[in-house]
């Protein structure tokens, strides 16, 4: 079954330069099945659509699901009991831009695995993946941290670490992410009511948000403008990380 996530994003910079700003935006929660609203489909032309090229592994080579699958194989993951899904913004007729998407793998309806898919306005990707070492379900309260290994702002350097919590209920989405380096940071977080998708809030999201994930790249883009003009330090464009995937170093339960 389809869901259609009407979602905020907030972003908040930390540090001598404060900057923040919150905006709409729409994401799909999908097994990827062929049950799905007529205006969704799955590698084919359509109002949504999300394409497995542009998902699992290298950008632009995805695999789909079955890279997911992969990895959690290798990881000795009980993939015999686990349901896989993708959060994302599908593409939105010929517009897309995927900021950050997330691979989740459930069992008994509780996330116990999930890959940050993290994509960059420089053309690049990585990918966290993030679990317990005993693939313990995630609880709303667990911190996850990773070493950050991707140049996504041309304000923040390649160093410092992000720190994940991650919460997925039957009726809700709530991920934040908070980026340290010193007494600089980020801190960004998705929210949003989870409901089943319908040919109706898709076209109403298609209608109030136009141009789908496009919308959201110019929103990035005026926000670094923004951070130009208050000086922020700038950084050219830096070289892609050597490896694709990285893992969390550790947990940390109950975090504040």
């Amino acid at each position: 079954m389809l869901h259609h996530i009407q979602a905020h994003t907030y972003h908040a910079r930390r540090g001598s330069l404060k900057n923040a700003f919150s905006y709409g935006v729409d994401y799909v929660l999908s097994d990827l099945g062929t049950d799905q609203p007529w205006l969704f489909s799955r590698n084919r032309f359509n109002l949504w659509s999300p394409w497995d090229r542009h998902h699992g592994g290298v950008r632009n080579q995805g695999r789909g699901v079955a890279w997911f699958r992969s990895l959690l194989s290798e990881r000795g993951f009980p993939l015999q009991n686990a349901q896989l899904l993708l959060l994302a913004q599908p593409r939105l007729l010929w517009f897309q831009f995927k900021s950050v998407s997330f691979w989740i793998a459930l069992i008994d309806g509780k996330p116990c695995a999930f890959v940050a898919e993290v994509n960059s306005t420089f053309g690049q990707r990585h990918c966290y993946f993030c679990a317990h070492r005993d693939f313990r379900p995630i609880q709303k309260t667990d911190r996850l941290t990773a070493a950050k290994l991707m140049h996504v702002s041309p304000f923040q350097k390649i160093e410092g670490l992000y720190h994940f919590n991650f919460e997925l209920t039957k009726t809700k989405v709530n991920i934040r992410i908070k980026y340290e380096n010193g007494d600089q940071g980020v801190l960004a977080t998705l929210v949003g009511k989870r409901s089943v998708a319908t040919n109706r809030s898709l076209l109403w999201a298609a209608v109030r948000r136009p141009f789908g994930a496009l919308r959201v790249l110019a929103l990035i883009h005026w926000q670094d403008a923004i951070l130009y003009l208050k000086r922020a330090p700038f950084l050219k464009k830096q070289p892609a990380p050597a490896q694709l995937l990285s893992e969390t170093q550790n947990s940390i339960e109950a975090a504040k």
